[in-house]
């Protein structure tokens, strides 16, 4: 049954089916003119993304779970780099005509895996019908008061470090077309592309360790880079042959692929090691220092000691 033969009333009343476990802090869910929750005793953190097909995903090679999935985890991400814990979610979809309301459904599952996963509640949303379909989130999160790590408090003589390995999403794009030829990297790299892992939890440990300016690479390495020196009046020197590139990815990809939603962070220099070892004992999550904060601008440094402009290269949607 495609959503042009049913009404949008019984649309929402499937939803509000998969959608009808609350926790206590939920005293109005989905089925209302809005929802209504407690707020806990922190800041409250506030966060909208969407997916659109055609710029962020073919709907022909998506899986409507993992869409449904990814769009809430990129809205985590950025949560997480605010290092926030996740609350609660609004998502307003746009529906075409040939979609089905099986695939709607599947998709409400996908966000509600992700919502599960990452602790926070989908309490309602919109239903709109498009051209094209659209999956747009809207997300809260809480932090204890005065404690958002922000793009801004970069200090001079930070280390610059990152979570995890970069490239794979870009990898996962290059390759996605000819499935005869994937190697297992090339299929861990597409499983990471489908469901991105929010680094919720890392965040926390970062925090912990004293870091003083946070972004999540949704963009690209060399981009969302430049955002933060930006941010924090600063200039960076990143040791390009420290950069974890994934397994199947190119360099090009790791520095300027996007997608990766892993946490560039400044810190102390005398911290690292104590982040890079609770990470790797709680998590299994490896943690690289690439660089250091600098006066100036970002430059990176090859394997000869040279230097060079970084230039700030990655996704752009009106580029």
């Amino acid at each position: 049954m495609n959503v042009v033969d049913t009404t949008e009333d019984e649309l929402l009343g499937a939803i509000a089916r998969l959608l009808s476990d609350h926790a206590p802090d939920v005293v109005v869910g989905v089925g209302d003119d809005a929802a209504v929750v407690r707020p806990g005793g922190g800041d409250i953190v506030l966060t909208t993304d969407a997916l659109v097909e055609g710029s962020h995903f073919a709907r022909d090679a998506s899986v409507p779970r993992d869409l449904g999935y990814r769009a809430i985890a990129v809205n985590v991400s950025d949560i997480a780099a605010m290092a926030a814990s996740p609350r609660f979610a609004l998502a307003a979809l746009t529906l075409p005509p040939d979609v089905d309301a099986a695939y709607v459904t599947e998709l409400i599952g996908g966000m509600r895996d992700a919502c599960a996963e990452h602790g926070c509640l989908l309490v309602g949303g919109n239903l709109a019908s498009g051209r094209d379909l659209t999956l747009a989130v809207t997300l809260t999160g809480e932090v204890a008061p005065g404690r958002a790590i922000t793009r801004a408090g970069a200090g001079i003589g930070d280390a610059l470090v990152v979570t995890g390995t970069l490239g794979a999403s870009a990898a996962a794009r290059r390759v996605r077309d000819d499935p005869a030829r994937w190697t297992d990297d090339d299929r861990a790299a597409l499983r990471r592309a489908e469901r991105p892992t929010a680094r919720v939890g890392e965040a926390q440990v970062l925090a912990r360790n004293g870091a003083t300016a946070m972004i999540d690479v949704s963009d690209g390495l060399a981009l969302d880079l430049s955002r933060l020196c930006r941010a924090s009046g600063t200039g960076a020197r990143v040791d390009l042959g420290a950069i974890p590139v994934a397994p199947t990815a190119t360099f090009d990809e790791a520095l300027g692929g996007g997608e990766d939603y892993e946490l560039l962070a400044t810190m102390p220099l005398e911290r690292v090691a104590s982040a890079i070892e609770e990470l790797r004992e709680v998590f299994g999550v490896a943690l690289t220092a690439i660089g250091v904060i600098i006066e100036g601008d970002v430059v990176g440094v090859g394997a000869d000691g040279s230097e060079a402009p970084l230039e700030p290269r990655g996704w752009d949607h009106f580029r």
